[in-house]
């Protein structure tokens, strides 16, 4: 009998359920932010494809699609460095760098999880199914990048832009070109931030021979940022002209920007702290800027509300 005042000890947890935490860990289920950064451009390109809400089908395939493509892409992408992340203060806990998971669980997993996006992706037309395999080779090749080029960030910028012109495909049946207007957009874009996270890991990355915008641009790391974020909004802003959109776009853009002056305030000493927090606060970009589209076509135009 244990006596009232001997706390017995926690029961284990089963083991399936702490191989669901490891492959939920594994797909970054608990940090969001990898998803959202790809939510937010896909739901621009919809919004402006449909003039509006888009098919409820529609948006619920290519929202579920993100999260799946998203995590599939963090299986991969700890795959392919599980021989990089072990020496990354960052990294050094994921499930692949620590043993957790193997490295065939990883690749079964990521398997599955491009099935059930493959899956869904058939239910649309099919431009949109052919160009989901160009997505798939896209998010499988991605990782591998940093090996040999400096120039992984523009590659994700490619991959996870890749479901704009998807999207205009699915509503439209055609992409036209203020789709790769904002293909082109978000390829800034996710450069520039993603430049932000390198900047985290950039004496890591320098010392396990990886590479990255963060070691290509140096110490002229803040002018690169800059001349990304100004090509961002010019894209953003000729998007906006193409598909007419009004005051209420243009004043989500003048938002947007000034968010992405606050990262440059706090990031300006190139700090791993500050430089993560600049990277995660593009959620907040990404989300302004579809507020103005989403604002554009729901709401009565500004001019009507001051008359």
């Amino acid at each position: 009998m244990i006596p009232h005042d001997v706390p017995s000890s926690p029961r284990p947890a089963a083991p399936w359920r702490d191989r669901l935490a490891q492959y939920w860990k594994l797909v970054r289920g608990d940090r969001p932010i990898g998803w959202l950064l790809l939510l937010w451009p896909t739901w621009w390109a919809l919004w402006i494809a449909a003039g509006g809400l888009p098919p409820w089908w529609t948006l619920a395939v290519f929202s579920a699609g993100v999260w799946l493509t998203r995590s599939a892409g963090c299986v991969i992408n700890d795959y392919a460095d599980r021989w990089l992340d072990p020496h990354v203060e960052r990294t050094k806990d994921r499930p692949l760098a620590s043993g957790a998971v193997r490295g065939r669980e990883a690749l079964l997993l990521f398997a599955g999880l491009m099935l059930v996006a493959f899956a869904l992706v058939l239910t649309m037309n099919r431009l949109t199914v052919l160009m989901s395999v160009v997505g798939v080779l896209l998010a499988a090749s991605y990782p591998y990048l940093k090996r040999y080029t400096h120039l992984p960030q523009v590659y994700l910028g490619i991959s996870f832009g890749w479901a704009i012109p998807m999207a205009f495909a699915a509503v439209q049946g055609t992409v036209p070109p203020v789709g790769w207007v904002l293909f082109v957009a978000n390829i800034f874009w996710a450069t520039a931030y993603d430049t932000w996270y390198a900047m985290v890991d950039r004496e890591d990355d320098l010392q396990a021979g990886a590479k990255s915008t963060a070691i290509l641009f140096g110490r002229h790391d803040l002018l690169a940022q800059a001349l990304l974020y100004a090509a961002t909004f010019a894209a953003l802003a000729l998007a906006g002209r193409q598909a007419g959109l009004g005051a209420y776009y243009w004043l989500g853009l003048a938002v947007a920007i000034g968010l992405v002056a606050w990262e440059f305030a706090i990031a300006r000493g190139r700090e791993r702290g500050p430089c993560f927090r600049a990277f995660l606060h593009n959620h907040w970009v990404g989300m302004t800027v579809f507020a103005g589209i989403a604002a554009h076509y729901a709401l009565p135009p500004l001019s009507r509300l001051a008359g």
